[in-house]
């Protein structure tokens, strides 16, 4: 069973995407924003990281430079309720960009999506 992680300073949010995904069979675990997020990365070893860009004091574009740049492999899906931060060229580190709605089925769809190719590239390296 793959671990999530959800990182969004919407606490609402957070619920909705923990509900849908553990309904799905994933574990999930949740997180409120950039400060910390690091140290959480490292203590949960999730197997993907669901990342909201704007966050009160933190861009998500920015934490996802740094995850980059300390997980290399770990999948990470951008959900943001503004397509614009599309045109971004940080936005290319993500390995994919969904739209937020309340129907997450296009969520789930690159969720499963990203999980298969990291394992497909996680086999390959073995």
């Amino acid at each position: 069973m793959a671990k999530i992680l959800i990182v969004d300073d919407e606490e609402h949010i957070r619920y909705l995407y923990s509900e849908e995904l553990s309904e799905e069979g994933y574990e999930v675990v949740t997180h409120d924003g950039g400060e910390g997020l690091l140290e959480k990365i490292e203590e949960e070893k999730p197997d993907l990281i669901v990342l909201d860009i704007k966050m009160g004091d933190y861009n998500g574009l920015d934490l996802l430079q740094e995850i980059r740049n300390r997980y290399y492999d770990l999948p990470v899906v951008l959900c943001t309720a503004y397509d614009t931060f599309k045109e971004d060229i940080k936005s290319i580190a993500a390995d994919f960009y969904v739209i937020k709605s309340f129907d997450l089925t296009d969520l789930k769809n690159k969720i499963a999506m990203a999980l298969e190719a990291s394992q497909v590239t996680s086999e390959e390296e073995k």
